[in-house]
């Protein structure tokens, strides 16, 4: 009897989760086996896919000009927009949970621009930052500063975009926020009477009660970096005089000089503008184990760091 009725829960279980597995089967374990297949195919949209060995792999580890500049351009966002953007982030909350008056108010203001499309605040950006006639450059000139040509500039493209992810930081500040007002009140009166100034009360204890959702904050940061493409195309077009972002002309994307080109970029480029599916499902392949490696390896310092919490 007790084996039986183990056995209907685990039947009632089962069709609970049912739902969930099979939309897992059919919108992430197929499509991702057969990015793999294709990944050894040669085939466009028009044609049907032949096999062409490792064709694609030889092209994508040697062959392909574009690669290196956009992986290296992809990293350089990985390694300085992620952190940047958690710091500020981390640094507005903490003014907010200082802030006495008015703080409610702050709060919207600083979310607002999160709420804001991408593809709209990126275009906005690029007209603020106008090299020619935008409001920061006008008023720098006032000043006697020849501004940078930000978004039209090789050396400036990849920062402006970094300033663009400051903007637009009120989705991480909100979740920082009610992280830092969450730390019991208690361990910093007792950090306190040990005798703890303001900045080792936050190092060891603000810091700590955070790590959990700063390790959430870097995995998702670092993931959307990875895939990083909707703002440095838009920012590309934008700056070209350009209404589309067209996969089929390779020049719109990356400009200036492709210092914004990401990973992403090329490939939908290769996808969409040159038609090499193949191709762009090796790219995938190589982009979906890299940023799975990245999240293993995280998630391991993490059960380093705070044995305690992760268990």
């Amino acid at each position: 009897m007790a084996s039986s009725a183990r056995r209907r829960r685990e039947w009632v279980a089962l069709g609970f989760i049912a739902p969930a597995l099979l939309g897992m089967g059919v919108f992430f374990i197929f499509p991702l086996v057969m990015t793999v297949y294709y990944s050894f195919m040669a085939f466009s949209l028009s044609t049907p896919p032949h096999w062409n060995e490792y064709a694609n792999w030889k092209y994508l580890f040697g062959g392909d000009p574009l690669i290196g500049q956009a992986t290296l351009n992809t990293l350089w966002f990985v390694a300085i927009l992620v952190p940047v953007r958690m710091v500020g982030a981390l640094f507005v909350s903490w003014v907010l949970t200082r802030a006495r008056r008015s703080s409610g108010v702050l709060r919207t203001v600083y979310y607002l621009p999160a709420l804001i499309p991408p593809v709209a605040s990126t275009i906005a950006f690029v007209f603020v930052l106008n090299p020619a006639n935008g409001p920061v450059n006008v008023f720098l000139r006032r000043l006697g500063i020849e501004g940078p040509g930000w978004f039209t500039s090789e050396t400036w493209s990849k920062p402006s975009l970094t300033f663009l992810g400051l903007w637009v930081l009120g989705d991480l500040m909100v979740i920082f926020l009610a992280s830092l007002l969450d730390v019991p009140i208690e361990q910093y009166e007792a950090a306190e009477l040990d005798g703890a100034n303001g900045v080792q009360r936050f190092w060891n204890v603000t810091i700590p009660n955070m790590v959990p959702v700063l390790l959430f904050a870097l995995i998702t940061g670092v993931i959307n970096a990875l895939q990083y493409f909707t703002e440095p195309a838009v920012a590309s077009a934008t700056a070209q005089g350009k209404a589309t972002v067209g996969a089929g002309t390779s020049g719109l994307l990356g400009w200036p000089g492709q210092s914004t080109l990401t990973y992403g970029q090329l490939l939908y480029q290769r996808a969409f503008g040159a038609n090499l599916m193949g191709y762009a499902s090796a790219m995938a392949v190589v982009l979906f184990a890299v940023t799975a490696a990245v999240i293993a390896v995280l998630l391991r310092q993490f059960r380093a760091l705070t044995p305690e919490v992760a268990g």
